[in-house]
């Protein structure tokens, strides 16, 4: 999982949204609490990045990932962009060919 998170924050710094799209399986969700959205499949998470990484210059630094299984983990990331600063919980569930299938995200 730590590959995979760490992939996930490269991608996503370099604003490489099809680099982090190729790390999600095709039904994919993020249900990001703080924005009040859940983005569903390959659009809605592309939208997701876009909107969240690009369109903030959002850039990630891993602070610690806890898992709690073969499947799940919690991750907490320290956000810096044009928002300001913010630190996140994305608990993590990936399917069993090891690609991204849920995310639920939460601000601290």
């Amino acid at each position: 999982m730590e590959k995979l998170v760490q992939s996930f924050i490269a991608a996503a710094n370099a604003f490489d949204v099809e680099g982090a799209l190729s790390l999600f399986a095709a039904d994919a969700v993020i249900d990001d609490v703080s924005v009040g959205d859940a983005f569903v499949g390959r659009d809605g998470v592309r939208r997701y990045l876009e909107r969240f990484f690009v369109g903030y210059n959002t850039v990630s630094k891993l602070l610690s990932i806890e898992k709690l299984d073969s499947v799940h983990s919690d991750v907490r990331l320290d956000f810096t962009g044009d928002f300001g600063h913010e630190i996140g919980i994305l608990k993590i569930a990936n399917n069993a060919t090891g690609l991204i299938e849920r995310i639920d995200a939460d601000l601290e």
